[in-house]
């Protein structure tokens, strides 16, 4: 007899990304930073002693939330540090949302969602993205008359890469009567021109999650740290009541805190990535792909009319490249590659040629 409980028998759980098992393999799957986190991070962790750990770390990261202020323009009251962006989403979840309570999802989005709301024992109310990956327009309306409690959005959206506006993100905040939570994990990549941010609207719209990490933007995946942006409304209870005590360690704040105050230097990195990522969608497009406008540190490359996105997949595998195959409604035709350094893009384009001769 199991022991879990039966909706945790029943359900799937996330699949993450493959993890290569051997060295050499060119991997562009998992949307990680090709370039290295900045200088100020590597002194932060070679300054870290051993006698250090000895004692727990500041309970709520002060240090970073002072540091997160300084650099967002906002108050400490305003952010929640998070052993990475998956512990925010699994707090307002918890937070905001009792069993058997509705969650709204775009669909498609980051499969991690729905795994959540089923730990959580939450009904989850779909609703399918136009074809230009877009949200309905009455997106708000439709998730209101399924009782939704809390709404997951991802903006740049994953795994197309495409930027919803600030106006149309506001829109749907302002009609939504729950909790809308935004994940901008990949916000860093968005182009300057754009004048994308949604901060300065946490001061006036008090149903506004922002999720951060630094797990893309600042080449820290390894590390696992992340944090919500918010009004105290939706801060103060994630942060005194469900995140668990010392939810970030001693390592990870030093090293955030050092992240977030040399984003001059993260400026510098996703202005190359952002390069990279305009001439490996030109090369992908000469080649037959279709790319929508991304705004991400990946492309959403449909394959060619007369070839298989699986059986593309599998032939990169075997020249040593991972990227990422979902087999599921609207991307089976496709590919998510992961925007690498010159070098790896480089690479990629030479297997592609040969696959597809």
């Amino acid at each position: 007899m199991p022991y879990e409980r039966p909706e945790i028998q029943q359900m799937k759980g996330y699949l993450p990304g493959e993890q290569p098992g051997e060295s050499g393999v060119i991997k562009l799957n998992t949307n990680e930073n090709p370039y290295p986190a900045s200088p100020k991070v590597a002194a932060a962790l070679g300054a870290i002693r051993v006698e250090d750990l000895r004692r727990y770390p500041s309970p709520s990261a002060d240090a970073f939330r002072q540091a997160a202020a300084a650099y967002h323009g906002l108050g400490v009251e305003n952010f929640l540090p998070t052993n990475g962006g998956d512990e925010l989403l699994r707090l307002a979840i918890t937070t905001f949302a009792g069993s058997g309570d509705t969650i709204g999802i775009a669909r498609p989005g980051y499969s991690l969602y729905p795994v959540l709301a089923a730990i959580q024992g939450c009904t989850v109310a779909i609703v399918d993205l136009e074809q230009d990956w877009s949200l309905p327009l009455n997106f708000a309306e439709r998730l209101n008359a399924a009782g939704a409690r809390l709404a997951m959005i991802v903006n740049p959206h994953a795994p197309s890469g495409v930027l919803l506006s600030a106006d149309a993100v506001v829109e749907v905040a302002e009609h939504f009567n729950g909790v809308l939570l935004v994940d901008e994990a990949y916000v860093d990549f968005v182009d300057p021109q754009q004048n994308h941010n949604l901060v300065p609207r946490i001061r006036d719209l008090d149903n506004l999650l922002l999720l951060r990490t630094l797990s893309k933007g600042f080449s820290l995946a390894g590390l696992r740290f992340g944090y919500g942006i918010g009004s105290p409304a939706v801060i103060e209870p994630m942060l005194t009541k469900t995140r668990d005590s010392y939810n970030t360690d001693y390592i990870s704040q030093q090293l955030a805190a050092a992240a977030i105050a040399s984003v001059d230097y993260g400026r510098q990195i996703w202005k190359q990535v952002r390069k990279e990522r305009r001439r490996l969608k030109d090369k992908l497009e000469q080649m037959g792909f279709a790319c929508p406008p991304s705004q991400s540190n990946f492309l959403l490359a449909t394959v060619p009319p007369d070839r298989d996105a699986a059986a593309l997949y599998e032939m990169l595998k075997q020249h040593r490249i991972l990227v990422r195959y979902f087999d599921q409604e609207r991307l089976r035709d496709k590919l998510r590659i992961s925007v690498g350094s010159a070098e790896e893009n480089q690479a990629l384009l030479r297997a592609l040629e040969i696959s597809l001769s």
